[in-house]
């Protein structure tokens, strides 16, 4: 049983991000790294073995596909403090303020601006979810991702939390620092002071590609 963790996890046709993501992690983190096994190759799984990865959690992937299986390893999490974290962020920093954020039965996540703004409603983004034991939002989540999935783990999680005082009773607000998104960028907005950018969809898979390119 761990105190505090950090959690990741792909399957087959995103593993290729894995490496990067851990290297960057572990360059500037040494908060435990756990990894779930969404159904990664053979030759991945080998990989994680002598990454410097603690533990590789296991979620029933006969549940769901892909994103959906995120709130079942996140359930499964061998951790008092858990933060998910997805494989497209790239690590600038330390990680772990954010558990300074974390509140008993609700989860730490950082506002989807770019969506907020573009559907005039507030939204949250999943990249980066922060908590404690098991919150029953999370126990609710990953039910409803295994039942009633149809877009993403992201929009699930806001058609169940709604607006108003129920999202205020659910999600507590983490330090955008912690999950700063492509199309903020996008937007014009930036900061110095991200420890995490998150290179969501298509678009940003491509900047990862420029990016591990260069560093090679």
């Amino acid at each position: 049983m761990y105190n505090k963790v950090f959690l990741t996890g792909c399957d087959e046709k995103t593993e290729w991000m894995l490496p990067w993501f851990v290297k960057h992690y572990m360059k500037h983190n040494n908060t435990p790294l756990l990894f779930a096994d969404f159904g990664v190759s053979s030759e991945m799984r080998t990989w994680v073995k002598i990454s410097g990865i603690s533990e590789v959690v296991e979620v029933n992937k006969q549940n769901a596909n892909g994103w959906f299986l995120k709130p079942e390893s996140m359930i499964n999490s061998p951790s008092k403090y858990t933060c998910w974290i997805d494989t497209d962020i790239h690590v600038l920093g330390d990680m772990s303020g954010v558990f300074d954020s974390v509140v008993s039965e609700k989860l730490s996540m950082v506002e989807d601006k770019p969506w907020s703004k573009r559907r005039k409603q507030t939204w949250h983004n999943s990249g980066v979810v922060a908590f404690k034991n098991k919150p029953k939002i999370l126990i609710e989540w990953e039910k409803q991702c295994r039942t009633n999935a149809k877009v993403g783990d992201q929009e699930v999680l806001h058609d169940m939390v709604g607006q108003g005082i129920n999202r205020l009773r659910l999600i507590e607000n983490l330090d955008n620092k912690y999950n700063w998104l492509r199309l903020q960028v996008l937007d014009g907005q930036d900061s110095p002071y991200k420890v995490a950018m998150h290179w969501t969809g298509y678009k940003g898979k491509l900047e990862i590609q420029k990016l591990m390119y260069n560093e090679n």
